[in-house]
């Protein structure tokens, strides 16, 4: 019925309309009819249509011209496209508009400023093209946004400049690269009221993890002041991780938070010329996150919400891209943008592709690190291009296969960015230009490295690595990696439950992808070494040591937190989190920590607290630890970590699993200890595990069994204790073998003794990962479960589906 309209409200559109006012406009109308009544808050507006689009270039006669310049561009020639598309922009910016479409959409502007009781008020043009948020393409930001417009003439100028943005070169250039007709697509423009977030708050937030697809979070970056600095990579923004499924159960699940740079911001200019202009931030708001805890989880709230709706209308899975302000004045949550996601939801889920570099020694060849958007790993020349219009004017043209390398990108930059084999940046988050243009064209980028355009050089060869986490790592010379491919429903079913090893939190979403039941073992040793660095006592007693340059370091990390156990709890809840998060709600086993008095000492602050010992691998670990006056009130800070986890993030699939536990009046002590600080076996359903690692925790079985819900092996450590030697040394290298009869029969001694009991029991060390008879040997014992590593769960749940099936009626069944 708005077929012929020239201005419309926006609240009068939705995405039925979409061929008339383009994706952006049919997703904010369609939000502002349905979802406002869930609370949800998006600026009002109206919109010009596409027909006044249409009608303008036919009004001006620029079809045919256009046309014409268009077929003289090579898309492939930089110079050639970049002058195509000035003159096509041109010859619409120096066109003029029929008198009454002005009046009409003057009109509509003064009806919106009285709305807000001004005579002209601030707002933002938007183009919509009718191509972009289609779901096999994104055209998100091809056109132009205008923000801080003000007065008529402002207005029809911004106007006309939506309308020219249609033919930027990256425009051009994408469209040829999907195959789009320029001439079927057309370009509507939102004018929607300015919500003020120069004076508050701004991002965008991903109704996924927008590295490895995992559905059930919302990723949400922000930084002060307009959006603009983070989708232009600008800055380096705050970003938070929320776990929608205990966030539906009403627990404030923020299961990570991740302080930016934010040096910079987007504000009002301070005269009609300049709209908009940059300014640092106050030191002071550096170093502290943005956004507080009740606006992270409304927003949490908002686009999970968003996300529903669109997946009930689309009648499928639709995750969603949103971009967000908070207004400075009011300290209300606005939606300025919504359109579905585009990489992950067109992947088969089914299909995973993974990445290992396999050179041990790589560590050495680091140059420097960033934030890893996608998995992918890629080698070639650097290309440090500082300017685009500089390095073009020098002749000298970038090559197919270099690894592009600069401050930041924007989208004048595709065409260049589609040769790239890589892409690493100064600047930029997650959800910056370079990060979202990377991942639709399916190569690695390293954003945020800080100075990488001083360490690097022109013509160097490097790799960079996104395959190992959430830190990328750029390498010098081209470092060796495997590729493996795994169709999930190749995989065959066993009966025996297999279980991941799970070291490292960043890499958790990727490996919830695979068929488990859950994590067998996840180490917090890890998450301290990588997440905190810092010995805990040291953290608590910094300031009586009389080192200032400790302190220093100390207080630098612990930024953005209320104090030093603050940041301690805080900073180990988000790695346990963010494991829990990834598997639940089957069971994920946490190790508490299982330093030696040497690993320890390599903390920061470490030689302060840990005793010179001779052998401590059978020292001062584990167990002895917690119950200690010299180390109890660090275990009471792990402790304190597992309970906020659980009991205020709603996780509550976090078992825990005392270590190196030598005696059963250990245990006892350890649990005096855990009860004090908050952890108490079996009240809100808390198992405890016991590492099965000692011989005397074989012999002791059923003594111990009294006190747990089950054991885990740790076959390394067993091993090493039951042969009597060093598995470090050299000299008895020879001798180790998690296959000799006597470790097997201590193994069986131990399955028979818990089933007698009652109890679980299952093996998390390496042995069933290296060696599938091993994992065989432990099937044919009867184990209920078995946790391998990640990389070995194909062969050893083959390994063991055939064992099951050549003699399916010995297996033992437990569930």
């Amino acid at each position: 019925m708005h077929k012929n309209a020239i201005v419309l409200p926006l609240k009068a559109v939705g995405l039925d309309d979409l061929e008339l006012v383009g994706g952006k406009n049919a997703s904010l109308g369609e939000m502002l009819q349905h979802l406002t009544a869930a609370g949800i808050r998006i600026p009002d507006g109206f919109v010009i249509t596409v027909e006044a689009y249409r009608r303008f270039i036919a009004y001006n006669q620029l079809d045919q011209q256009i046309r014409d310049i268009i077929q003289q561009v090579d898309v492939n020639q930089i110079e050639s496209l970049r002058r195509g598309g000035l003159r096509v922009r041109q010859l619409i910016q120096n066109s003029r508009f029929p008198p009454e479409f002005s009046a009409e959409i003057i009109e509509a502007y003064k009806m919106l400023s009285a709305d807000y009781d001004q005579e002209f008020t601030d707002v933002a043009v938007r183009s919509s093209a009718t191509a972009e948020d289609l779901p096999d393409a994104s055209f998100a930001g091809q056109q132009e946004t205008y923000l801080n417009v003000r007065g008529p003439v402002s207005l029809m100028d911004a106007v006309r400049n939506c309308f020219a943005s249609l033919f930027t070169d990256r425009a051009i250039s994408y469209r040829e690269s999907f195959g789009y007709d320029h001439f079927s697509i057309g370009l509507s423009v939102c004018v929607q009221k300015m919500v003020r977030s120069d004076l508050g708050i701004s991002g965008v937030a991903f109704s996924l993890d927008t590295e490895s697809g995992f559905p059930h979070t919302v990723l949400i970056n922000a930084s002060f002041g307009l959006g603009e600095m983070i989708v232009q990579g600008s800055v380096s923004p705050d970003e938070y991780l929320v776990f929608k499924p205990a966030l539906e159960k009403g627990f404030p699940a923020i299961i990570e938070k991740k302080i930016g740079q934010k040096d910079k911001m987007m504000v009002y200019g301070d005269d009609p010329d300049e709209r908009v202009k940059i300014i640092p931030t106050e030191k002071s708001v550096r170093q502290k996150f943005c956004l507080k805890d009740e606006s992270i989880l409304e927003l949490a709230v908002w686009v999970s919400n968003i996300e529903k709706y669109y997946s009930q209308r689309k009648g499928k899975w639709t995750p969603m891209d949103v971009e967000w302000a908070v207004d400075g004045l009011s300290g209300q949550l606005f939606i300025l943008q919504a359109r579905p996601e585009t990489i992950h939801s067109r992947k088969d889920p089914a299909k995973l592709t993974g990445y290992r570099i396999t050179d041990e020694n790589r560590q050495s060849k680091k140059i420097l690190d960033g934030i890893a958007v996608g998995d992918k790993v890629a080698s070639g020349k650097v290309s440090i291009l500082y300017s685009l219009d500089k390095r073009l004017t020098e002749g000298n043209e970038f090559r197919e296969g270099d690894v592009l390398v600069t401050e930041m990108t924007d989208p004048d930059w595709e065409p260049v960015m589609k040769k790239a084999a890589a892409i690493i940046t100064n600047k930029g988050g997650r959800t910056c230009h370079a990060a979202i243009v990377a991942r639709e064209m399916g190569i690695p980028a390293i954003v945020g490295c800080g100075n990488a355009t001083q360490l690097l050089a022109d013509g160097q060869l490097v790799t960079a690595s996104c395959a190992e986490g959430d830190t990328g790592h750029i390498y010098e010379g081209e470092i060796p990696f495997e590729t493996s491919f795994t169709d999930v429903r190749d995989i065959p079913e066993t009966r025996t439950n297999i279980m991941l090893n799970v070291a490292s939190p960043s890499m958790s979403f990727q490996f919830a992808a695979l068929p488990n039941k859950g994590v067998g073992l996840a180490r917090e040793e890890f998450i301290i070494n990588n997440y905190i660095q810092v010995h805990p006592l040291a953290l608590l007693r910094h300031r009586t040591l009389n080192d200032p340059e400790l302190t220093a370091e100390i207080e630098k990390r612990m930024a953005g937190f209320a104090d030093e156990e603050d940041f301690f709890i805080q900073k180990l809840s988000f790695g346990i989190a963010k494991i829990a998060s990834a598997f639940y709600p089957e069971k994920v086993i946490v190790r508490f920590s299982d330093f030696k008095s040497n690993e320890y000492f390599n903390l920061l602050g470490g030689k302060y607290f840990e005793p010179s010992e001779e052998n401590p691998m059978i020292g001062w670990r584990g167990a002895s630890r917690y119950y200690s006056d010299a180390y109890k009130e660090a275990f009471g800070l792990e402790c304190k970590a597992i309970s906020h986890v659980r009991n205020h993030l709603g996780l509550s699939n976090v078992v825990v699993m005392v270590p190196f536990c030598r005696t059963v009046e250990e245990l006892l002590a350890v649990y005096e200890v855990m009860k004090k600080y908050g952890l108490e076996r079996g009240k809100d359903g808390l198992e405890v595990f016991l590492m099965a690692e000692i011989p005397s925790n074989i012999i002791m079985a059923e003594a111990f069994a009294q006190h747990i819900d089950g054991f885990s092996i740790g076959s390394n450590d067993l091993t090493q204790l039951t042969l009597g030697l060093d598995r470090d040394s050299s000299l008895v290298a020879h001798l180790y073998n998690e296959m000799n009869p006597a470790v097997k029969e201590m193994i069986r001694m131990l399955i028979r003794t818990a089933k007698r009991c009652g109890v679980k029991v299952g093996i998390c060390g390496q042995g069933p990962s290296d060696n599938p008879a091993f994992a065989q040997f432990l099937v044919e014992e009867g184990i209920d479960s078995i946790s391998v590593t990640p990389d070995s769960l194909v062969k050893t749940v083959q390994a063991i589906a055939e064992l099951e099936e050549r003699h399916r009626e010995k297996v033992v069944v437990h569930v």
